[in-house]
């Protein structure tokens, strides 16, 4: 069976909210799904602005939860007085490594953490849905280039 669009899961889960579907928003969801790289509401919505394409700042914010809540792309992580996101419609479940020098992130799967949901759920009554690991540190260039600078 063939995997649905993000449009067609978009206009899915508007229907089902009983919410509109905009030439605005498809342009800003096809730009998101262009991007394969993490992305903020000021590039993104420069990009589109680059291409020539009206939007509004406000509707790129107000699309965003609605596309959280629809699987579409989740909210990875706070930096510089905004909000960073990615799109993991249709990609394998991952965590990320930031180094807190060069900002350099590096995406990894730890099956582990799949143990780690199965003894919470049992230790605590939860059903996991989803978890986000976020680790901090330095990369191995930074670690080289401080301990040089030492």
């Amino acid at each position: 069976m063939r995997k649905k669009s993000e449009l067609q899961v978009f206009r899915e889960y508007l229907q089902k909210n009983g919410l509109r579907y905009t030439k605005e928003r498809e342009n800003i969801i096809k730009e998101i799904f262009a991007t394969h790289d993490h992305f903020d509401v000021d590039t993104l919505y420069l990009t589109i602005r680059r291409k020539g394409i009206h939007i509004s700042k406000a509707s790129i914010y107000r699309l965003l939860p609605l596309l959280i809540d629809a699987g579409l792309i989740q909210d990875v992580f706070f930096e510089d007085g905004h909000m960073h996101y990615e799109h993991i419609y249709g990609h394998e479940h991952h965590c990320h490594l930031r180094c807190i020098e060069c900002r350099k992130i590096e995406e990894f799967t730890a099956p582990r953490l799949n143990d780690i949901d199965r003894e919470l759920e049992e230790r605590f009554g939860f059903k996991i849905l989803d978890h986000k690991l976020e680790v901090k540190g330095l990369c191995p260039e930074c670690r080289e280039k401080i301990r040089k600078m030492t």
